[in-house]
């Protein structure tokens, strides 16, 4: 109980300096409500290894972009889950600024809203700008990072960058209709324990259940006009009693509720059922893994029947390589070796879908989505 209170207490310390409060549910459902049933998928083009080599203007690469996004409205994804970095902002904020403009513009001549993360706390602790290294050979996501990095993190000097690139890339899109939300920040409590745990820093969690809160501030004085969230994606959420100090800022402060489940169906769709209970729209952030039993086929008709929105991880082969599965990181995939199935992503390199029955099931459930909504 000690403890409730005195998150309560930091919270408020947080939110004293802002006007702008969260979303009441009734906002939050007549938005939910405006949207088509959104699916989509965690883009980055096959051409950029991760969230730098995306957006840096040496390998921008817009008319690759131009050419999967096309992929994608084509089996009629109408959204794209889309991570951002605080080095960009501070390496060039008028060219990042341009460049999001130029994504924004090719993702709307084919319907499609992208959903922006702004930080990161998956894979690689030590981002750098410039030239990233070349992808590990038969590894899954081998060359990510952070944002911001465990340097950035346990630097308290660094928090007035970081609110700047907040304040900055979230106002100057605050009211551009082609953003669909702001995800403030992909798994916060994330250890990295199969890949660069040994590179964390020991209180991670702590320091970024410090900041998770202002970052929501910061977007919210931003005054985003679109939905922030930020997504659980480990523990129980059916009672609050099992709630981490994590998932409590994350359920209390987001408008729309998100989550990630790489499990089965029946898994699938016990999470969703513990997220409903909070009375917001409820979107997956991130699913589809083939070979732990997270499929199109099992988690995708749920999320239709739920009202889910749905967000696989991955759109096209490319850099990334999270076709390949995690254990890859323990035994790398080479010599010809291969998996027996891909793990994420929908599209080959050259466009041909992995499995050509995914495609058409995305496209038939999309359709079917588009007739209920007329019925009612």
């Amino acid at each position: 109980m000690m403890g409730r209170i005195l998150w309560t207490a930091l919270l408020a310390a947080a939110l004293a300096p802002c006007q702008v409060a969260r979303w009441d549910a009734a906002k939050a459902k007549a938005w939910y409500a405006a949207q088509p049933w959104l699916v989509g998928g965690n883009y980055t083009p096959a051409s950029a290894i991760n969230q730098l080599e995306m957006w840096q203007a040496d390998t921008f690469d817009a008319k690759r972009i131009d050419l999967e996004l096309g992929w994608a409205a084509g089996i009629g994804m109408n959204t794209m889950r889309v991570f951002l970095h605080d080095l960009l902002w501070q390496q060039d904020a008028a060219g990042f600024r341009k460049r999001i403009d130029t994504f924004l513009s090719i993702a709307g001549k084919h319907g499609i809203r992208p959903m922006f993360v702004l930080f990161d706390s998956v894979w690689d602790p030590a981002p750098q700008l410039g030239k990233q290294r070349a992808p590990k050979p038969g590894v899954h996501n081998s060359g990510w990072v952070q944002g911001p990095g465990a340097k950035a993190l346990s630097d308290p000097a660094q928090e007035a960058r970081l609110e700047s690139y907040v304040k900055g890339v979230v106002g100057a899109f605050a009211n551009d209709r082609r953003v669909l939300a702001w995800d403030v920040w992909n798994e916060p409590d994330n250890m990295n324990g199969s890949s660069y745990r040994k590179l964390e820093p020991e209180n991670k969690i702590a320091m970024v259940n410090a900041l998770l809160p202002k970052v929501f501030v910061w977007a919210r004085v931003a005054k985003a006009s679109q939905p922030l969230t930020s997504g659980v994606w480990q523990g129980e959420w059916g009672s609050d009693d099992k709630l981490s100090a994590t998932d409590r800022i994350l359920l209390e402060q987001s408008d729309v509720i998100s989550f990630h489940d790489y499990n089965d169906g029946a898994m699938f769709e016990r999470r969703v059922k513990a997220l409903l209970r909070f009375g917001r729209p409820v979107l997956c952030t991130e699913y589809m893994a083939r070979g732990n039993r997270s499929t199109f086929q099992g988690s995708l008709p749920i999320g239709l029947q739920y009202g889910v929105a749905m967000y696989n991880w991955g759109l096209v082969e490319g850099k990334t390589q999270t076709h390949l599965p995690w254990d890859s990181w323990k035994q790398p995939y080479i010599n010809g070796r291969e998996p027996a199935v891909w793990f994420h992503e929908v599209f080959r390199i050259d466009g041909k879908p992995y499995r050509q029955e995914e495609v058409q099931l995305i496209k038939k459930l999309i359709s079917e989505s588009k007739a209920r909504k007329v019925a009612r």
